[in-house]
This record gives structure tokens, sequence and C-alpha cells, in this order.
């Protein structure tokens, strides 16, 4: 598949590393939906890259907003065969912790928990469920899944809930591979280590300074 022919959805396209992708993605002759759910920088950017990017506010955690994705970024590019999984958020803490002062003990909320995996494992599997059932329902394949998993996959201290979304994502990763290969989509990740993004912007000096 060369560039030119890439119909592409980028999740979490509005900043970071997915802003990059779309940047390079445009600049290689493809076109591109910034899907992010901050709608106000998708749209900026989409502004800014010119006619080969469009923009669409999306949740990937909320299965309905998926499925009006799919459906609005293929009718604005005239179909699809390239999906980026790159939203991901960060809800960093210990699982258990106790205060050196005061002996407390604190703990890792369920809703910490839950919506990291929400965003980083479920948005994934919504966006490469849908997208794969319309690549195959409207033969367009060869298509692509691309997944950014991360270094934090094999554990990393105080990212119980991402690290967890990470290692499945991997894991899905080689089963949607093989589960979707006769269909002719591929699928792949990448697991990048710390890159200096806005999602990092909520973590400690310390915790920054010792990366």
């Amino acid at each position: 598949m060369k560039l030119e022919q890439v119909k592409a959805i980028v999740t979490g396209g509005a900043s970071g590393m997915g802003r990059y992708f779309c940047e390079q993605l445009v600049a290689g002759g493809a076109k591109v939906t910034i899907a992010d759910v901050d709608g106000e920088g998708a749209a900026a950017l989409a502004k800014e890259l010119g006619a080969a990017a469009v923009a669409a506010t999306c949740d990937v955690s909320d299965e309905a907003s998926v499925t009006a994705l799919i459906a609005t970024a293929s009718k604005a590019m005239g179909g699809l065969n390239v999906l980026v999984n790159n939203a991901g958020i960060f809800r960093d803490g210990l699982l258990v912790k106790q205060d050196r002062e005061t002996g407390a003990v604190s703990k890792m909320s369920l809703p910490q928990w839950q919506k990291v995996i929400d965003v980083d494992l479920t948005g994934p599997f919504l966006c490469t469920r849908e997208f794969a059932a319309h690549v195959i329902e409207n033969k367009q394949a060869p298509a692509v899944v691309v997944n950014m998993s991360s270094v934090a996959r094999h554990g990393n201290r105080g990212q119980s809930n991402y690290s967890a979304a990470k290692a499945g994502l991997v894991a899905d990763t080689k089963l949607w591979g093989v589960e979707l290969a006769r269909f002719g989509i591929r699928v792949g990740a990448i697991a990048p280590g710390f890159i200096d993004t806005p999602i990092l912007q909520g973590m400690r000096d310390d915790v920054l300074a010792g990366l």
C-alpha cells in the first residue's frame, strides 16, 4: 500500500504522537481523519493540514461514538484502509500505599483503574472491531491496524492500570492479526518508551526527572 492510497483514522490525533502521525501521513499524500475527544483541537489541526485532513470528535471508550466515527471517516475520505489506535491516558497511582507520617493506607480507586482500561484497551477493541467490520463489508482490503502499546506492558511501578491495558493490547494485536489475516487486514503494534508529549504533563516533576 502506497501512502497516496492511505485513508487513515488516527485516534488521539489532536496532540502528541497522534498529531505527528497525522502530519506525516498528510505530508506523504495520505488522507487522514483526526479523531479525538478534543474536538476543537482536532478541528484546528485539520484546518492547518488542509483538504487531506478532516476532524471527528470521538470518545473511543464509547461504542456509539466509535460507530459514528467509522461512518463519518469513511464518508469523508471515500473509504477506510488504515487505523492507528493511538488514543490513551494515564491515571497513575500505587496499588496501595501508606503515609509515612500517619500510617494511613490508601488504594488505587476502581474509577482510576477502570478509566484507563476503558480508553487504552476497550477503545482499541471497539475501534478495531468496527474498522474491521467496515473493511470486510465494503471490500476495502488490503487494510492495516497499528496499535500503540508501550514498554509499560512489562509492568511499570505505579501503573497497574496502564500496564495491564498495554499488555492486553499486545495480546489482542497478536490474536487479531491471526483472526483478520484471511480478510486482508494486517495488525501490528508499536511499544515506545517515554516520549515528551502532553500525556506526561500530569506526572510529578520528580518522576519525570527520573525517566
